[in-house]
Order: C-alpha cells, then sequence, then structure tokens
C-alpha cells in the first residue's frame, strides 16, 4: 500500500469544510431579500436556521445548513465535514441546490456571485447581532453586500494552527486572485477583478496580520483586538486567516465565492495542502517566511486588482511575476502534501482549467461583451451557479 493510501485509510489526512455566501436575485438580476420565512421553511426540511438561532448559535450544531447573513439579499450555506475533495463537491452541488430551492420558494434564484454587477440598496436581516454592526459601522456595514468563500481544515490544537498560520500568510493572496468574481460595483465596471477583496478592507478588523510567537501570543491579540470595543465580537475578527473560534480548524478568509463549484474545490484543496505543507514545516522546524504586514497587504491588492490577468507578487521574492508562474510556484509548494491527500491531478487540473479559460470576473466581463447588459451576467451567473448543463463554463 502507498504511504498515501495508508494516510487515508487511517484517517491521517485533514478534514475540510467549505462555507459559501450567495446572492439571491429575482428574475431581473437584482439583489431581493430572501426574507426569513423561506429560511424557517428551510428549517423546517432540516436544512436551515432561523435568524434567531443564527444568532445565538454557539457552535454546538455539527450538521451542515443553510443560514442568514448581514444582509437579507444574501444566504449561507457551510457545508459538513469531509475527507476527500470527491466529497466537498458532492456537498456544493447538494447545498448549492438546497439554496436555489429556499430562494425559488420566494420567487427569486441563487447566484454565487462576490458582489452585484447591478446597483442594489442593501437590505440589514434582522437579529440582535446584525443590528450591533450595523449600528457600529455604519456606512460600511450599510454598504456591505459581499460573497465570500471560506474554507476551514482541520489542526491537531492551537499551537499547530498558529504555526499554520505564521506559514500560509505568505501565499493567501494568490487565493484572492484565484477566485475572484467581483469586477462590477453599483452597475460599473470597477477595474477590478476581486473588488470584494477592496470593500471587504474597509472592516477595521480585517486583513493579513503579523507573525505569532506562538497560541498565547495569538490569543492576547484576539484579547486586545475585542478590548478596543471595536469588533463586536470574535465572529468579527476578520484576519485573512484565523483559528475558528468553535471548531478546530484554521479558516482562510480571502477568497471571494467562485462562480464556479469546481474552483472551489481547487482552492479547498489548495488550501488544505497549505495548512499541510505548513504543519509539517513547523515539525521539521523551518524557519517562518519574514514578510511584513504591509507588503501582505500590497500583495493582497495586487491580486485583488488584476486576479489571474496580470502579475502578482510572488511570495518567494517579493517581486511581481506572472500569475501562472507564481501558480506553478504554490502547486510545487504544496505538491507533496497534495499527492499524500491524493489531490494532486485534481488540484492541478483545476489550475490549469483556471489559466486557461480564466476566472468569474473573466466570465463576467465576456458575458457583458457580449451583451452589453448586466442582468444578463446575473442570468449567466444564476445558470453556472445551479450547475445548468448549458452553463458556459468554459467559454
Amino acid at each position: 500500500m502507498r504511504d498515501a493510501d495508508r494516510l487515508r485509510d487511517h484517517g491521517q489526512v485533514r478534514t475540510v469544510g467549505v462555507e459559501e455566501e450567495l446572492l439571491v436575485v429575482d428574475p431581473d438580476g437584482r439583489p431581493v431579500p430572501l426574507g426569513p420565512e423561506a429560511l424557517e421553511v428551510a428549517a423546517r426540511r432540516g436544512q436551515g436556521e432561523t435568524v434567531e438561532q443564527h444568532d445565538a448559535d454557539d457552535g454546538s450544531t455539527e450538521g451542515a445548513h443553510l443560514v442568514p447573513e448581514l444582509k437579507a439579499q444574501q444566504v449561507e450555506f457551510g457545508t459538513r465535514v469531509c475527507r476527500t475533495l470527491d466529497e466537498v463537491a458532492a456537498q456544493l452541488r447538494t447545498w448549492r441546490a438546497r439554496a436555489d430551492a429556499a430562494a425559488t420558494g420566494a420567487g427569486a434564484r441563487v447566484a454565487a456571485l462576490a458582489t452585484s454587477p447591478l446597483a442594489v440598496e442593501p437590505v440589514p436581516t434582522p437579529g440582535e447581532r446584525y443590528d450591533l454592526i450595523h449600528e457600529t459601522f455604519a456606512r460600511i456595514a450599510a454598504e456591505q453586500l459581499t460573497c465570500g468563500c471560506h474554507v476551514h481544515v482541520s489542526v491537531a490544537d492551537d499551537d499547530e494552527g498558529v504555526a499554520v498560520l505564521n506559514r500560509i500568510r505568505v501565499w493567501l493572496p494568490v487565493l484572492t486572485a484565484l477566485s475572484a468574481n467581483s469586477p462590477f460595483w453599483a452597475g460599473a465596471d470597477t477595474g477590478y477583478a476581486s473588488y470584494r477583496s477592496q470593500a471587504w478592507g474597509r472592516w477595521p478588523s480585517a486583513g493579513p496580520n503579523g507573525v505569532f510567537a506562538d497560541a498565547a501570543d495569538y490569543h492576547r491579540l484576539i484579547d486586545d483586538v475585542l478590548a478596543t470595543g471595536t469588533a463586536v465580537d470574535t465572529g468579527m475578527v476578520y484576519f485573512d486567516a484565523r483559528l475558528s473560534a468553535n471548531w478546530p480548524t484554521v479558516e482562510v478568509r480571502v477568497a471571494d465565492v467562485p462562480l464556479r463549484a469546481q474552483d472551489t474545490v481547487t482552492s479547498a484543496g489548495l488550501v488544505r495542502g497549505l495548512v499541510e505543507t505548513a504543519a509539517r514545516e513547523a515539525r521539521d522546524g523551518r524557519p517562518v517566511p519574514d514578510v511584513r504586514p504591509e507588503i501582505l497587504r500590497l500583495a493582497s491588492w495586487r491580486a485583488g486588482r488584476s486576479g489571474l490577468g496580470g502579475d502578482l507578487v510572488d511570495p518567494r521574492t517579493g517581486r511581481p511575476a506572472p500569475a501562472a508562474e507564481v501558480l506553478g510556484a504554490l502547486l510545487e509548494h504544496v505538491r507533496s502534501a497534495l499527492a499524500d491527500a491524493g489531490d494532486e491531478q485534481r488540484v492541478a487540473d483545476g489550475v490549469a482549467a483556471l489559466l486557461r479559460r480564466g476566472t468569474g470576473a473573466d466570465l463576467q466581463r465576456r458575458v457583458r461583451e457580449e451583451t452589453g447588459d448586466l442582468a444578463a451576467v446575473v442570468r449567466a451567473a444564476v445558470e453556472v451557479t445551479t450547475g445548468n448543463p448549458s452553463e458556459p463554463a468554459d467559454r
């Protein structure tokens, strides 16, 4: 038996879970409130939570489910804990379909778009926590209607988790570029491949952070952040990657929600590969990359600006390099971990597909160029999101 097979058979491959946020849109492509009734129907079917349940969630619910988000025109789902990328893919298909069924019941659909192409007036979701966020952050919260994708990967404990955070941080901007799916904002092309990443950066607790001495140092920072009275709770510690407050996982939060579920699977495989590679480096005593958070912020901006269509900051050199070259370096960096999880070919094929046909941002712009109609962009996104066989996935 190969070492990789033995690892999988003995459950030693790290588990992975994914959260995706989706826009709820009407037939004209405009985001519309889903309404608590639709989630209550889903809850009665065992597929969702009410707003009140979500606000009161203590992390004890292990099942995957639909949940409300900050704005009523979006919905979030989380997969169950998965051991293989096949499971991740199946869960994404299932929960995108269930989210769409909940929206269809309210006369709408769901679209995996990280921002709305059409101008929209965001509608706050009722709830004590959301009310406090809107009161505290005013216009930043009022304008925030963005959809991200978060990947959780298991770690042994907080010490291993912090060792991982210290080492994966330099690669996270590449994941932003890989997932870029938000070129439009308020009815106009922003010039960015991921404008969500720019809008998200307005939150005071968002972005890259420095290196932590150990787990205690990490938790001291969280305490200090909360002590400022700015972030309303630990859920608002919006670091690019963080330790989950409820689960023994590292949570990577830099990605736009990808338009294509297959691209989410690719990102999940890369994140798991990064976590495993970082843990191995820590065990081997390899030093943490000495990169200041100011440089990481610049790398993140460049990733959001051009996606895969221009240069990225190469984590190995701190200098610009073509996106294909940087992605090749990322694959080489995690190759051993991917192989041991049985993910090497699938992830390599996924990266090659992205380089060949582009990201969700590229598809959105192609549809806009062909039709001149941002509503057509949203309709195309609905078809791709819901897995219609005629989706223009490789146009």
